[in-house]
């Protein structure tokens, strides 16, 4: 499924993963506010089942489907967190998950695929082969593609965390969420549209994988690019209908190097006392990074994932 989703498609989520995604804590730091100069809630989507927001989409999308087509399961390709969620939402159906994994991925986050007993499959780490693998699986097996971003059911169910967030702490004056391929960052600006419309968009977004920033900027698509990040989760490129939702909404990107996103980890585990991946610290290094843009306004954060190989940590390189 690539068509867009409306506002109805995020109500209509939230209402369908009720049931089984937890509702996360909304969590807020004195220190951290007198840092940044401005008022943040923290939405602790790190502590999502399976570690990540992605598993709102997944679930989202599993419960969706059909009782005979949900029977065959489902396949996505995944470098591990949307890949854990799919598995574990599919096994909240009783029904077979296939996830393709790319060369380098995180231990940390295949061991949580395999935990929520998915067939993993490996392939090289470029999106093309990512895509033929996929292609093989649901050939073979008759499984349902459940893209991890430019998906319009995995879209409106990671614009629930932004739904919540705004019931549990009222409406921010801007929104930051990291961004790779856009299901999140999406999604975000569908929730804004529905229940925050004056409220800003700011994505975050790392330099080594800066297409939607040169995308935005050229008013297309500009995904020809080879990613360089430490945020393994936001190393793909941008979808399609990620791209139309979020040049409609009028999306800002702040773009930060890999630095400031490894000192914002590690402040979040000092003073947060959350252990959260890189490729959630991001949204917290954006803000830090640029003050003016957020001096004195209330500042909503998604921290997206807490995946982290404890074996691995980027400061100890």
């Amino acid at each position: 499924m690539t068509e867009l989703p409306v506002a109805d498609d995020i109500l209509a989520a939230a209402a369908r993963i009720a049931g089984h995604a937890s509702v996360t804590p909304v969590l807020q730091s004195r220190a951290l506010d007198a840092m940044a100069g401005c008022s943040i809630s923290f939405k602790a989507e790190h502590l999502q089942r399976g570690g990540a927001f992605k598993f709102r989409g997944a679930c989202n999308a599993v419960w969706s489907l059909s009782g005979a087509v949900a029977a065959r399961g489902v396949v996505t390709h995944s470098s591990g967190n949307h890949g854990a969620a799919l598995a574990l939402a599919a096994r909240s159906r009783g029904i077979p998950c296939h996830v393709v994994v790319p060369d380098g991925a995180v231990a940390a986050k295949l061991a949580n695929i395999q935990r929520h007993g998915a067939t993993l499959w490996r392939c090289d780490a470029t999106q093309a082969a990512r895509e033929a693998m996929c292609a093989q699986v649901q050939e073979s097996t008759g499984a349902s593609l459940v893209h991890p971003y430019a998906d319009a059911r995995v879209i409106a169910g990671q614009g629930t965390a932004t739904l919540e967030l705004v019931g549990q702490a009222g409406t921010p004056d801007v929104m930051v969420v990291p961004v790779g391929g856009g299901g999140l960052a999406s999604g975000t600006a569908l929730a804004l549209a529905t229940v925050a419309p004056a409220c800003r968009l700011v994505l975050a977004e790392p330099a080594g994988a800066a297409d939607t920033a040169r995308s935005l900027a050229a008013g297309e698509r500009r995904v020809d690019f080879v990613p360089d990040t430490v945020c393994d989760g936001l190393r793909g490129a941008l979808g399609a209908p990620n791209f139309a939702l979020l040049r409609a909404w009028g999306a800002e990107v702040v773009v930060v190097d890999d630095e400031a996103t490894v000192a914002a980890m590690r402040l979040a585990w000092q003073v947060l006392k959350q252990v959260i991946e890189p490729s959630s610290a991001i949204a917290l290094a954006a803000v830090l990074a640029r003050p003016a843009l957020f001096s004195g306004q209330r500042v909503g954060v998604v921290l997206s994932g807490g995946n982290v190989d404890l074996e691995a940590l980027p400061w100890l390189g």
